[in-house]
Formats: structure tokens, C-alpha cells, sequence
């Protein structure tokens, strides 16, 4: 009897075991399938970064992703884009924002018409002028398009006929849009290295009106009458994490420099700079060799862009890289500053002599 209870026993963790093997072997099988949220709109929801929403021609999927442009969210997506579809924002534009948001436009076959020609194109615009400039033809002031219901649409599966009536006008408008300009700031809250988009940038608008001229029925000169700006720009702004160090550059008026670093194990170092000006081609050799140069703002900087920079060598190795207030630095040379004050920099400049080396 207590054999048998014994072989129960024994029969019960086997089959445990074997209904928990099966489960994993299912669980990781099926691991990279889709799962939708549990919501009334039926969302995705992948374990990554930024939450991207689309809206596709009426459908919302919203999903986390770690893509960096809106061509890259819509390929890992599996939408498939045909080359007349509009998507707002473009396919290069950055994902920036936590809650990103792309409209997809999904083009249709429509006819557009003018006299005798007939054209079939497949359009996302729905503006008239639009869609006859896609189609290749040009718009006056004057002319008027209608829009009517193909009567042949089972036959030929178009929907929409866009039709150009002349009225002999020849003033055409044309809508071009400004760029935007894109401005960086430095915040010192901010870990260096980290960006954030405080405005986003906005296209302008400016309306060009031209007065065409024509030969026998043919256009051959555009003249511009007038142009108006109807939108100005907005500058995109992105703040960008910077150094304490940065907040006060060291100045030729300035003289000593001083200020506060922080190092990552959490000690508090109070350095000061200060600069000197001699010529520099005896201590390059010291890191390969190379040349320096004056930079626009008259620090003296190697090949690599490294400010010139004299320290002490038992602390501050030569070659090695060093942070000071006029960006990155490269210790070539020491000085005797440097027995009484190890933490002091002191940093090649033409500010003195200004005879450029």
C-alpha cells in the first residue's frame, strides 16, 4: 500500500514536469506572435520605446516601438505603402515624441480631363489643383474644375473624373512652402548626450503668382507678378544636455576660470583654468605627431579638433582626453602651475600675442 502511494507520488511529478515542459516549449514557440490589447480599439502593444499611432485610411493601430524614423515604424509594421500614398510626416522624419502620430493617405485611381486629352493617374490628394498638377497639367486663375462620378465606374473601377474648364485666364498661383530652420540649445539640467524637442517645426507658406505667355497655344515664358508670404515658418528648437562647464567659457578677459565637476563615482572636483600663449610644435610629437591650428575663437587645437591643454602629468597623463570649458581636450604639456595646483588647466590660446600660432 505505501508502495503505492509512493509510485503515485512519483507518477504526479512526471506528469507535472512533463505539462510545464509542454507549456514552455508552447509559450516560447509562439513568443514573437502578435497579441492584441485587451481595449475597445484593439491595440498593439510591443515592449519597446515610443507609442506610434497610425491611422490608415480610417483603420488605428497603436503601437511601442524603437524606430527612429516614421519609414522604419511603417516597414516594422508591415504596411505596405504604394508609391502615390501621402504619409504625414514624411518617411524620413524623426519619431521624437512619446505619443507619435502618422497618417497614411492611401491614393485612388481617378481621371482627370481637358478637352480631348484624358488621363488616368492614382492620386491621395483631393485638392482639384493638386490632383491636375500630379496629372501634368497646368491651372489658371480662372479655369474651373469639376468634379463628377465616372458613369463607367464598374467598367474602368474609377470613381472620381476631375474635369478642367477652360476660361482663358493666364494667371496661375502656385502654393510653395518655406522651410523650417532648426535651432539648438544647450540645458544644463539635461545629461549630456540627451536631446529633447522643446517646439516642433513648422513649414511656411508663400503664395508665387505668375503671368504665363504663349505661341501658337503654347506656353513659352512664366513671369512672376507677385509673391506673398501667407505663413512664416516656426523654428523647430531641440535642447541638448550640456556639460556645467560649458554654462561659462573661459574668456581672454576672463583670465581664471573657475568651476565645479562632478565625476561619476559622485566626488566634487573645483578646477580652474587658465591660458597660456607660446608657440605649440614642440610638445605635438608627444601624441603622434600631427599639427595645430587657431581655432575661430582662438583656442589652439590639434589635427582632431582637441584643444591644447597643459596639466599635471602624474594625474593628467599626456594624450589623454580631458573636458574643459572651451569643449574637449588633449594633454600635450605640463607646467609648474602644476605642483601646487594638480587640478588646475591651462589651455593653449592665441589670445595674447595674436600672431596666429
Amino acid at each position: 500500500m505505501k508502495l503505492s502511494r509512493n509510485l503515485d507520488k512519483v507518477l504526479t511529478v512526471i506528469a507535472v514536469f512533463f505539462a510545464g515542459f509542454i507549456l514552455s516549449v508552447c509559450y516560447v514557440g509562439n513568443s514573437n506572435l502578435r497579441t492584441f490589447a485587451d481595449t475597445e480599439d484593439d491595440t498593439y502593444i510591443e515592449n519597446v520605446e515610443h507609442f506610434v499611432t497610425f491611422y490608415d485610411d480610417g483603420e488605428r493601430l497603436t503601437v511601442r516601438t524603437t524606430a527612429n524614423t516614421v519609414g522604419e515604424a511603417i516597414s516594422r509594421v508591415g504596411i505596405i505603402l504604394n508609391p502615390a500614398d501621402i504619409v504625414e510626416p514624411g518617411l524620413s522624419e524623426k519619431i521624437d515624441s512619446d505619443n507619435f502620430f502618422i497618417n497614411i493617405h492611401r491614393a485612388r485611381p481617378v481621371i482627370v480631363k481637358e478637352d480631348k486629352i484624358e488621363k488616368y493617374i492614382m492620386t491621395a490628394s483631393y485638392e482639384p489643383k493638386t490632383v491636375a498638377k500630379e496629372a501634368g497639367l497646368t491651372v489658371y486663375d480662372g479655369d474651373d474644375i469639376k468634379i463628377a462620378m465616372n458613369k463607367n465606374f464598374l467598367e474602368a473601377g474609377i470613381v472620381e473624373v476631375y474635369e478642367i474648364i477652360r476660361n482663358g485666364g493666364r494667371m496661375i498661383t502656385e502654393d510653395v512652402e518655406i522651410p523650417f530652420e532648426e535651432e539648438t540649445i544647450k540645458d544644463y539640467n539635461l545629461a549630456p548626450g540627451v536631446s529633447e524637442v522643446r517646439q516642433l517645426g513648422e513649414v511656411g507658406l508663400r503664395v508665387l503668382t505668375y503671368e504665363a505667355f504663349y505661341e501658337n497655344n503654347v506656353e513659352v515664358e512664366r513671369v512672376l507678378v507677385s509673391e506673398e508670404v501667407k505663413r512664416e515658418p516656426v523654428t523647430r528648437i531641440v535642447a541638448v544636455g550640456a556639460s556645467e562647464i560649458e554654462r561659462t567659457p573661459l574668456t581672454a578677459s576672463m583670465g581664471r576660470n573657475r568651476y565645479t565637476v562632478r565625476k561619476a563615482e559622485g566626488t566634487v572636483i573645483e578646477r580652474q583654468e587658465t591660458y597660456y600663449d607660446l608657440p605649440m610644435s614642440g610638445v605635438m610629437g608627444f601624441c603622434g605627431g600631427g599639427t595645430y591650428h587657431i581655432r575661430e575663437d582662438g583656442a589652439k587645437v590639434d589635427d582632431d579638433g582637441y584643444v591644447l591643454v597643459a596639466a599635471a602629468l602624474d594625474r593628467y597623463p599626456r594624450c589623454s582626453v580631458v573636458e574643459t570649458s572651451l569643449g574637449l581636450g588633449k594633454v600635450y604639456d605640463t607646467g609648474t602651475f602644476a605642483a601646487s595646483n594638480p587640478e588646475q588647466f591651462d589651455l593653449a590660446t592665441d589670445w595674447t600675442n595674436r600672431d596666429g600660432r
